[in-house]
């Protein structure tokens, strides 16, 4: 059991860089971090050795792997038989879109948060330099606070946990900049959603394309091997 005086937070960790610099941003603030990554049978299920290599930079005190198949469901390029786009980053909601992904998975953050006695989450949403994706809004994480301070028992007591979001108003290229200065090795994450059979980024996809345009906007060097270049 963890003493009651000690900062502790659970980090939504999909392996991706946004998530990996959340948790930097969490152990920062003196966070003690329980990291929780979920299984969904994913296309790029790669990111999760990624969430591996990025829980034990971040000194977790656990990694929790959840399974949950959403190819049951389908409806997403990353959960069913769909080619992910490779044409660039377009106005509308991608087919990479997995439906209600962020409220699923924050449902059960939230319920490990309360179980292990945590006070905080701390998710990597971004909503500049993103795909579109609706549950990546501010809008969707206060509806999302609202309500956990309403279901938990916690939150009736007058401790809600709360959802922190702290690159919600980053571009790609200050989320880079963020994983320099907090001498994060960016190159132990991964973004692409299809990878190449020999373990390499597409290049191509939307993540690859936000990815690379972080990295070139920050001045930074790139670690990523793409396959193609964007």
């Amino acid at each position: 059991m963890v003493a009651k005086e000690t900062k502790f937070a659970v980090v939504l960790l999909s392996g991706g860089l946004d998530s990996m610099v959340a948790g930097g941003l969490a152990r920062e603030a003196g966070y003690r971090i329980l990291a929780l990554s979920i299984d969904y049978n994913q296309r790029h299920r790669v990111e999760l050795r990624a969430a591996a290599r990025v829980a034990e930079s971040l000194n977790a005190m656990r990694h929790i792997v959840l399974p949950l198949d959403l190819t049951a469901f389908g409806g997403s390029a990353l959960t069913a038989d769909i080619a992910v786009p490779k044409g660039g980053v377009g106005p509308e909601i991608p087919v990479t879109y997995v439906p209600a992904r962020n409220t699923i998975f924050l449902s059960l953050t939230l319920g490990l948060a309360e179980v292990a006695g945590a006070s905080d989450i701390f998710i990597g949403v971004n909503a500049l330099d993103y795909s579109g994706y609706p549950d990546c809004r501010p809008e969707f994480i206060d509806a999302f606070q609202k309500m956990a301070t309403l279901a938990t028992k916690a939150g009736v007591e007058g401790h809600p946990i709360r959802i922190n979001t702290p690159l919600q108003y980053m571009s790609k290229a200050d989320i880079v900049r963020e994983a320099n200065r907090l001498g994060m090795d960016a190159g132990i994450s991964w973004s692409c959603y299809d990878p190449t059979p020999d373990g390499k980024h597409c290049g191509l996809c939307d993540s690859c394309r936000l990815r690379a345009k972080g990295f070139d906007e920050a001045g930074l060097p790139d670690p990523t091997v793409y396959a193609t270049r964007p």
